[in-house]
């Protein structure tokens, strides 16, 4: 086997997209032959954070970047494997010269495995190189100058995916690699209520956006239902690499200079900056992934309750926005910021359960899982980073002021639709004549509340604004603030 022929492989995470990926114009740049490579690693089919809906949308992001490579005379190779047998596997055709891929801000399971890959590839003899992703820095010890650096990568120039003739591995010599694997089934069902993976489906939200639907976007953005369509709605198409952030970010630019709605695009650049600066903090606080960030919090003991967390996952509280938000997340994969704050926020503060527990579910449940937003910000709204504002969301003063007129409740939790639309909101107010008169019984047609909101939202109140005063809250606090205050955060905030 010493005359296998040395190539490149670009190894596929979450960058599923063939433009502006570093990676794949990396290899190309190197002049050898590339194989795009793809693997469903048996420790990410087994983590706990990850649902059947999170692999469908990659299987549909790799078919469409396969159905691009058509004119080029290749696929992705995309195989069932952990991530050494695979290199094995290929090394037994070729020799590996090179692997390019992005650094990963993913989960703990997925650093340790970088971590043994890199002296897999050093015992292999085998270079390998990986490229920022989406401007996210690995080794910071602070922010300086970290803004101004994301916003001059943002900048650059896009990668254009252009291989030359037979720079890239051919179908005919991928199926016989495809022999010596398990290969990926990469069907999906069709009868789901779930955004379709791939960069073609991505650009059409995208677009759709830009032309039409940001018109309303600050005035929606809280709305459980007009938010569907007037926010973006390219989280799962940046989550799973489809679109990268400096891609949007320019196309935004360039949409911001010839629109008169210049206020609603700029608010949505400042999303795109604040999504990065959350992944950064994780990339640079990894513990985040089991405990909270600011130690302080390590000693608040809250008892656990499956009763209450089985009816919060079930979407059976008795308070009909948690219930409608929690079944509609189920069901398509997303509702916007507000209700995942507020989910969060009644199951940490209201329910009083630990933070840890609605990991998971919440994981499976959002399409665009993404490990360096989701961690941070459940710890944001269960209180325990001692920086942010304490935020105790009331479901019911959000479904009046948010949906007044019910539309989203009556969608989610068809039980209560034939009401009027204040006992919508508060059903657990009606009357015993009331409950007749409408043919509606609580407690058995739709739940009673399981808590007393108002007590508990005094306890969770309580307890956590006495917590700030902590010393070791306190000096943590100072630590964090050390480590990732932005020193131009105001130009952050701006919507420019």
């Amino acid at each position: 086997m010493s005359n296998r022929e040395p190539i490149n492989v670009v190894w596929l995470k979450r960058d599923l997209r063939l433009q502006d990926n570093e990676a794949i114009s990396n290899a190309l740049k190197s002049g050898k032959r590339t194989l795009l490579v793809y693997v469903f690693e048996f420790i990410l089919l087994n983590d706990s954070h990850y649902d059947e809906r999170h692999f469908n949308f990659i299987k549909e992001s790799l078919l469409d970047i396969n159905a691009q490579l058509e004119a080029s005379n290749t696929k992705v190779l995309s195989v069932t494997s952990d991530i050494q047998t695979a290199f094995n596997l290929i090394q037994e055709f070729y020799r590996v010269d090179t692997i390019f891929s992005h650094v990963e801000t993913g989960l703990l399971v997925t650093y340790n495995r970088d971590k043994e890959f890199a002296r897999y590839c050093r015992n292999n003899i085998i270079n390998w190189v990986e490229s920022k992703n989406n401007g996210v820095e690995r080794g910071l010890v602070n922010r300086d100058n970290w803004f101004e650096n994301w916003e001059a990568y943002m900048y650059k120039n896009l990668e254009i995916f252009q291989p030359k003739n037979h720079q890239l591995v051919n179908t005919e010599e991928i199926q016989t690699l495809e022999k010596v694997f398990t290969v990926a089934d990469l069907q999906t069902p069709s009868n789901t209520k779930f955004q379709t993976g791939g960069s073609t489906t991505g650009w059409k939200y995208a677009d759709s956006f830009f032309e039409s639907r940001h018109e309303d976007y600050m005035f929606n953005i809280s709305k459980p239902e007009a938010s569907r369509t007037s926010c973006s709605r390219i989280s799962p198409y940046i989550a799973w690499g489809n679109l990268s952030i400096r891609q949007v970010f320019q196309k935004a630019q360039e949409v911001k200079v010839n629109t008169k709605d210049k206020r609603h695009i700029g608010a949505f650049i400042s999303r795109l900056r604040w999504q990065a600066h959350f992944i950064q903090k994780f990339e640079m606080e990894h513990t985040m992934e089991n405990a909270s960030v600011n130690k302080g919090y390590h000693k608040l003991k809250k008892s656990i309750s499956k009763g209450y967390q089985k009816a919060w996952r079930k979407g059976q509280t008795g308070f009909p926005l948690v219930d409608a938000s929690m079944r509609c997340l189920i069901e398509t994969g997303y509702v916007n910021f507000r209700m995942r704050a507020m989910l969060a926020s009644f199951f940490t503060h209201i329910l009083w359960q630990p933070w840890q527990a609605a990991t998971t579910h919440l994981s499976q449940q959002f399409l665009d899982f993404e490990p360096g937003i989701h961690f941070p910000q459940l710890q944001m709204q269960a209180g325990e980073t001692g920086i942010n504002n304490l935020r105790i969301y009331n479901p019911t003063v959000n479904s009046l002021k948010h949906d007044s007129e019910a539309i989203f409740i009556k969608k989610w939790v068809p039980e209560l639709a034939h009401l009027d639309t204040p006992f919508v909101h508060e059903p657990y107010l009606m009357t015993e004549m009331e409950q007749a008169f409408y043919n509606f019984k609580l407690g058995i047609d739709y739940p009673k509340p399981i808590v007393d909101i108002k007590e508990n939202r005094k306890r969770a109140s309580d307890i956590l604004w006495n917590m700030k005063k902590d010393p070791e809250v306190i000096q943590e606090s100072f630590r964090i603030l050390k480590r990732h205050t932005i020193k131009d955060r105001n130009r952050m905030l701006r919507n420019e």
